[in-house]
Protein backbone atom coordinates (compact mmCIF):
# COMPACT_ATOMS: atom_id res chain seq x y z
CA UNK A 1 0.00 0.00 0.00
CA UNK A 2 2.94 2.80 0.68
CA UNK A 3 4.72 1.20 -2.31
CA UNK A 4 1.66 2.53 -4.50
CA UNK A 5 2.01 6.10 -2.56
CA UNK A 6 5.08 6.70 -3.09
CA UNK A 7 4.38 5.69 -7.03
CA UNK A 8 1.87 8.37 -7.20
CA UNK A 9 3.87 10.76 -5.56
CA UNK A 10 6.85 10.44 -8.02
CA UNK A 11 4.12 10.66 -10.90
CA UNK A 12 2.61 14.21 -9.11
CA UNK A 13 6.54 15.10 -8.99
CA UNK A 14 6.70 14.06 -12.55
CA UNK A 15 3.56 15.98 -13.64
CA UNK A 16 3.87 19.35 -11.37
CA UNK A 17 7.58 19.85 -13.05
CA UNK A 18 5.94 19.78 -16.34
CA UNK A 19 3.32 21.80 -15.37
CA UNK A 20 4.93 24.54 -14.03
CA UNK A 21 7.96 24.39 -16.99
CA UNK A 22 4.69 24.96 -19.54
CA UNK A 23 2.83 27.58 -17.07
CA UNK A 24 6.49 29.56 -18.01
CA UNK A 25 5.98 28.96 -21.06
CA UNK A 26 2.34 30.59 -21.60
CA UNK A 27 2.93 34.46 -22.03
CA UNK A 28 5.70 34.15 -24.51
CA UNK A 29 3.90 32.07 -27.00
CA UNK A 30 1.46 33.01 -29.32
CA UNK A 31 -1.39 31.70 -31.63
CA UNK A 32 -2.72 28.62 -32.23
CA UNK A 33 1.01 27.17 -30.11
CA UNK A 34 -0.82 29.27 -26.49
CA UNK A 35 -3.83 28.10 -27.30
CA UNK A 36 -2.70 24.51 -27.39
CA UNK A 37 -0.28 24.97 -24.45
CA UNK A 38 -3.16 26.50 -22.37
CA UNK A 39 -5.14 22.84 -23.29
CA UNK A 40 -2.27 20.72 -22.49
CA UNK A 41 -1.55 22.59 -19.15
CA UNK A 42 -5.40 22.13 -18.34
CA UNK A 43 -5.54 18.37 -19.18
CA UNK A 44 -2.30 18.44 -16.80
CA UNK A 45 -3.81 19.54 -14.18
CA UNK A 46 -6.71 17.32 -14.23
CA UNK A 47 -4.35 14.67 -14.03
CA UNK A 48 -2.76 16.17 -10.60
CA UNK A 49 -6.14 16.08 -9.39
CA UNK A 50 -6.72 12.48 -9.81
CA UNK A 51 -3.71 11.37 -8.40
CA UNK A 52 -3.94 13.31 -5.28
CA UNK A 53 -7.79 11.76 -5.09
CA UNK A 54 -5.75 8.59 -5.38
CA UNK A 55 -2.74 8.87 -2.79
CA UNK A 56 -6.18 10.20 -0.98
CA UNK A 57 -7.43 6.70 -0.78
CA UNK A 58 -3.89 5.64 0.03
CA UNK A 59 -3.28 7.14 2.93
CA UNK A 60 -6.94 6.73 4.13
CA UNK A 61 -6.50 2.26 4.16
CA UNK A 62 -3.03 2.84 6.32
CA UNK A 63 -3.14 2.06 9.74
CA UNK A 64 -4.36 5.00 12.13
CA UNK A 65 -0.86 4.57 13.76
CA UNK A 66 1.61 5.34 10.90
CA UNK A 67 -1.18 7.86 8.92
CA UNK A 68 0.71 11.01 10.17
CA UNK A 69 3.56 11.45 7.88
CA UNK A 70 1.65 10.59 4.66
CA UNK A 71 -1.41 12.93 5.55
CA UNK A 72 1.90 15.83 5.82
CA UNK A 73 3.24 15.15 2.81
CA UNK A 74 -0.45 14.53 0.69
CA UNK A 75 -0.95 18.12 2.50
CA UNK A 76 2.10 19.76 0.96
CA UNK A 77 1.09 18.23 -2.54
CA UNK A 78 -2.15 19.88 -2.38
CA UNK A 79 -0.51 23.17 -1.34
CA UNK A 80 1.79 23.19 -4.11
CA UNK A 81 -1.47 22.24 -6.96
CA UNK A 82 -2.65 24.96 -5.53
CA UNK A 83 -0.08 27.43 -5.95
CA UNK A 84 0.38 25.99 -10.14
CA UNK A 85 -3.85 26.55 -10.14
CA UNK A 86 -3.17 30.05 -9.21
CA UNK A 87 0.07 30.66 -11.43
CA UNK A 88 -1.90 29.06 -14.22
CA UNK A 89 -5.17 31.15 -13.78
CA UNK A 90 -2.77 34.45 -13.77
CA UNK A 91 -0.89 33.53 -16.96
CA UNK A 92 -4.30 32.74 -18.60
CA UNK A 93 -5.58 36.65 -17.75
CA UNK A 94 -2.89 37.36 -19.25
CA UNK A 95 -3.79 35.23 -21.85
CA UNK A 96 -7.13 36.44 -22.69
CA UNK A 97 -6.21 40.34 -22.08
CA UNK A 98 -3.38 39.49 -25.41
CA UNK A 99 -6.60 37.73 -27.27
CA UNK A 100 -8.72 40.83 -26.54
CA UNK A 101 -6.28 43.05 -27.55
CA UNK A 102 -5.61 41.26 -30.78
CA UNK A 103 -9.31 41.19 -31.22
CA UNK A 104 -9.94 44.89 -30.55
CA UNK A 105 -6.88 46.50 -31.97
CA UNK A 106 -7.25 49.99 -31.88
CA UNK A 107 -10.69 49.99 -30.79
CA UNK A 108 -9.69 48.69 -27.78
CA UNK A 109 -8.69 52.30 -26.46
CA UNK A 110 -11.88 53.84 -27.00
CA UNK A 111 -13.71 51.14 -25.08
CA UNK A 112 -11.29 51.08 -21.80
CA UNK A 113 -13.60 51.63 -19.40
CA UNK A 114 -15.86 48.99 -20.43
CA UNK A 115 -12.82 46.83 -20.36
CA UNK A 116 -11.30 47.83 -17.07
CA UNK A 117 -14.96 46.80 -16.32
CA UNK A 118 -14.72 43.38 -17.46
CA UNK A 119 -11.29 42.97 -16.05
CA UNK A 120 -12.99 44.08 -12.69
CA UNK A 121 -15.80 41.60 -13.21
CA UNK A 122 -13.10 38.53 -14.39
CA UNK A 123 -11.20 39.28 -11.27
CA UNK A 124 -14.25 38.92 -9.13
CA UNK A 125 -15.36 35.56 -10.71
CA UNK A 126 -12.09 34.21 -9.91
CA UNK A 127 -11.89 35.66 -6.86
CA UNK A 128 -15.16 33.77 -5.94
CA UNK A 129 -13.75 30.82 -7.79
CA UNK A 130 -11.12 30.61 -5.42
CA UNK A 131 -13.53 31.10 -2.33
CA UNK A 132 -15.42 28.19 -3.74
CA UNK A 133 -12.46 25.94 -3.99
CA UNK A 134 -11.06 26.71 -0.53
CA UNK A 135 -14.54 25.57 0.75
CA UNK A 136 -14.19 22.54 -1.06
CA UNK A 137 -11.19 22.17 0.61
CA UNK A 138 -12.50 22.38 3.93
CA UNK A 139 -15.42 19.96 3.36
CA UNK A 140 -13.28 17.15 2.12
CA UNK A 141 -10.51 17.98 4.79
CA UNK A 142 -14.27 17.97 7.48
CA UNK A 143 -14.83 14.41 5.12
CA UNK A 144 -11.40 13.43 5.79
CA UNK A 145 -11.34 13.89 9.49
CA UNK A 146 -14.95 12.45 9.90
CA UNK A 147 -13.72 9.18 7.73
CA UNK A 148 -10.96 9.04 10.31
CA UNK A 149 -12.45 9.62 12.98
CA UNK A 150 -14.87 6.42 12.06
CA UNK A 151 -11.91 4.15 11.68
CA UNK A 152 -10.94 5.10 14.75
CA UNK A 153 -13.99 4.32 16.49
CA UNK A 154 -14.01 1.39 14.50
CA UNK A 155 -10.67 -0.15 15.82
CA UNK A 156 -11.74 0.72 19.33
CA UNK A 157 -15.34 -0.95 18.80
CA UNK A 158 -13.14 -4.36 17.64
CA UNK A 159 -11.13 -3.79 20.88
CA UNK A 160 -14.11 -3.68 22.73
CA UNK A 161 -15.40 -6.67 21.29
CA UNK A 162 -11.73 -8.65 21.85
CA UNK A 163 -11.88 -7.30 25.07
CA UNK A 164 -15.13 -8.47 25.79
CA UNK A 165 -14.74 -11.99 24.65
CA UNK A 166 -11.38 -12.42 26.88
CA UNK A 167 -13.62 -11.32 29.87
CA UNK A 168 -16.52 -13.82 28.80
CA UNK A 169 -13.71 -16.42 28.35
CA UNK A 170 -12.58 -15.80 32.07
CA UNK A 171 -15.44 -15.73 33.34
CA UNK A 172 -16.71 -19.60 31.79
CA UNK A 173 -13.28 -20.53 32.96
CA UNK A 174 -13.97 -19.20 36.60
CA UNK A 175 -17.70 -21.17 36.18
CA UNK A 176 -15.68 -24.52 35.21
CA UNK A 177 -13.32 -23.97 37.95
CA UNK A 178 -16.17 -23.38 40.57
CA UNK A 179 -17.70 -26.56 39.14
CA UNK A 180 -14.69 -28.60 39.77
CA UNK A 181 -14.27 -27.47 43.29
CA UNK A 182 -18.00 -28.10 43.90
CA UNK A 183 -17.21 -31.65 42.75
CA UNK A 184 -14.21 -32.21 44.30
CA UNK A 185 -15.95 -30.46 47.70
CA UNK A 186 -18.82 -33.15 47.59
CA UNK A 187 -16.31 -36.18 46.52
CA UNK A 188 -14.13 -34.89 50.18
CA UNK A 189 -17.17 -34.54 51.99
CA UNK A 190 -18.44 -38.24 50.63
CA UNK A 191 -15.06 -39.76 51.73
CA UNK A 192 -15.16 -38.17 55.20
CA UNK A 193 -18.68 -39.26 55.98
CA UNK A 194 -17.69 -42.88 54.98
CA UNK A 195 -14.69 -42.56 56.90
CA UNK A 196 -16.73 -41.62 59.75
CA UNK A 197 -19.21 -44.13 59.34
CA UNK A 198 -16.56 -46.89 58.95
CA UNK A 199 -14.85 -46.00 62.34
CA UNK A 200 -18.50 -45.78 64.56
CA UNK A 201 -18.87 -49.38 62.82
CA UNK A 202 -15.34 -50.61 64.41
CA UNK A 203 -16.14 -48.58 67.56
CA UNK A 204 -19.39 -50.70 67.89
CA UNK A 205 -17.51 -54.23 66.50
CA UNK A 206 -14.85 -53.42 69.36
CA UNK A 207 -18.00 -52.92 72.30
CA UNK A 208 -19.60 -55.74 70.84
CA UNK A 209 -16.55 -58.44 71.18
CA UNK A 210 -15.57 -56.81 74.59
CA UNK A 211 -18.96 -57.49 75.60
CA UNK A 212 -18.91 -60.76 74.38
CA UNK A 213 -15.36 -61.74 76.36
CA UNK A 214 -16.60 -60.26 79.21
CA UNK A 215 -19.53 -62.54 78.71
CA UNK A 216 -17.13 -65.74 78.37
CA UNK A 217 -15.60 -64.55 81.43
CA UNK A 218 -18.47 -64.15 83.52
CA UNK A 219 -19.71 -67.80 82.37
CA UNK A 220 -16.81 -69.44 82.92
CA UNK A 221 -15.72 -68.48 86.42
CA UNK A 222 -19.43 -69.03 87.57
CA UNK A 223 -18.94 -72.65 86.52
CA UNK A 224 -15.93 -73.47 88.34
Amino acid sequence: MSSDFETYEQDFGTLTAEITSRIVKIPKLAGDEKKNMVVSVEKQLEEARELLEQMDLEVREIPVQSRGMHSTRLKSYKQELEKLEKDFKRSRIAYSDEVRDELLGDDGNSSESQLIKLRDERAHLLDNAEKLERSSRRLEAGYQIAVETEQVGQEILENLHHDREKIQRSRDRLRETDANLGKSSRILTGMLRRIIQNRILMFILGVIILFTVVLAIYFSVRGL
